[in-house]
């Protein structure tokens, strides 16, 4: 079989350099990459200048809705995600444990990943935190929702919280955060981002700081939402604990200030959407890099439960799109490598070694996702940066089909995506 050969504008965190990529036909790994002089009648698949080339997008913050108990499959499950997912470009994903059976232990976390075998995309759990937990056998991602969200799997104060994290130490927690007091003051609000406010939000990072350094955790600060939070972050960098932070397409395009109040509980999420000064807050953090992650929190409901009050937006059929508008918006290409590429790859990686000790299908990943190197996936997001695409119902591959952003016209769009060399 012959090696496939890609040629295109390649962007990392460090340059944006025309390439050629050789991948291997049956391993589906990089093989060579750089200025190979390769004719061009040898070339299978040639990008020209209005197109950038990724290393596939990977997205580490999403709610499959599926587990053992099939209940929540009527959302999404994991094969309708990674069709989502490949819709929007991106080639790998690290599912939220929050679902009626939780992976909480070795035995239902292996049962839940067993689930994810029929999807065409690589996928990643998280393991839930809960007031009567254990750290697994093997090394996971961990999540703890320091307040009720969606799902069962959150804590009640605290102290709860920290007598939990004892057993964690070393392991690599994200967290939801905002503080359950605060919630329960102002639940009886009627708006939603008055049920939530920024002060459960603040108050619940700075116990998750207080968390990470003390138990010496690998923290992420999942889907951040405020600039008076960013404060507290900038803060903890500086004392070098080891804190990631994730921003979700969500809060860096809307805040509640230009969505009409009628069709607010179509936009309803938590944390919730804030103000256009939060917003813009959120923007600079990219810029100024204090943002680890772009991470969707995709997380799917019916029509029918988002006019009820459901809290979930969708989120993967459009990553690669609100990726060409964040560029247009004047985020350097290399940044956003950065932010959607090699840091979601090597939180990935970072766990390689468990899922190729506890399912044989990872050891075909090599040294994984995130970068056009040798040895890495054959995975190639390519973004055409001047051909638009307004989003609609049409368009989505999520069950649900609504998306916050219907009817958004983004000045790019996914060109191609290839899976271990195998264009999609």
């Amino acid at each position: 079989m012959k090696e496939i050969i890609i040629e295109a504008n390649c962007v990392s965190s460090t340059e944006v350099k025309r390439k050629q990529i050789v991948i291997h036909p049956l391993t589906g790994l990089i093989v060579e990459v750089g200025n190979l002089g390769i004719p061009l009648g040898k070339i299978d698949y040639l990008y020209g200048d209005e197109c950038l080339a990724f290393a596939g997008l990977g997205d580490i913050h999403i709610h499959a809705r599926e587990d053992s108990s099939g209940a929540h499959i009527y959302k999404e499950d994991f094969c309708s995600a990674a069709q989502a997912a490949i819709n929007g470009g991106v080639t790998h994903l690290a599912d939220m444990p929050n679902n009626p059976l939780p992976p909480i232990d070795d035995k239902s976390y292996q049962k839940k990943l067993a689930l994810t075998l029929k999807a065409q995309l690589s996928y990643l759990l998280y393991a839930g935190v809960g007031p009567e937990t254990h750290p697994l056998s093997f090394d996971v991602p961990y999540k703890v929702f320091l307040g009720p969200s969606i799902g069962e799997l959150f804590f009640e104060n605290k102290a709860q919280v920290e007598k939990t994290l004892e057993r964690y130490q070393g392991r690599s927690v994200s967290f939801h955060c905002e503080d359950p007091d605060v919630l329960k003051t102002y639940h009886h609000q009627t708006l939603h981002q008055d049920k939530r406010p920024i002060e459960a939000e603040v108050l619940s990072t700075k116990y998750a700081i207080e968390f990470i350094e003390k138990y010496n955790l690998k923290g992420k600060l999942c889907h951040f939402s405020s600039s008076e939070g960013l404060t507290l972050v900038r803060e903890a960098l500086k004392r070098k604990i080891d804190l990631e932070t994730e921003v979700t397409p969500q809060h860096l395009f809307f805040s509640y200030e230009n969505i009409s109040k009628k069709d607010w509980k179509y936009y309803q999420m938590n944390p919730p959407l804030r103000s256009e000064q939060d917003r813009i807050a959120l923007f600079g953090a990219i810029q100024e890099g204090i943002i680890t992650y772009l991470a969707t929190d995709h997380a799917p409901h019916t029509l029918e439960e988002k006019e009820k009050g459901m809290s979930g937006l969708t989120g993967l059929d459009t990553y690669g799109p609100f990726v060409t508008w964040l560029l247009k918006e004047g985020i350097a290409p290399t940044v956003l490598a950065r932010i959607s590429a090699e840091n979601p790859g090597r939180f990935f990686n970072r766990f390689l070694p468990t899922l190729k000790k506890i399912e044989a299908r990872y050891h075909c990943l090599g040294k994984g996702f995130g970068f056009i190197e040798p040895d890495y996936c054959g995975h190639i997001t390519v973004l055409e940066l001047n051909k638009s695409l307004t989003v609609d119902n049409n368009f989505l591959k999520t069950k649900p089909k609504h998306s916050p952003f219907h009817g958004v016209t983004f000045p790019g769009s996914v060109k191609a995506l290839f899976l271990h060399g195998i264009k999609r």
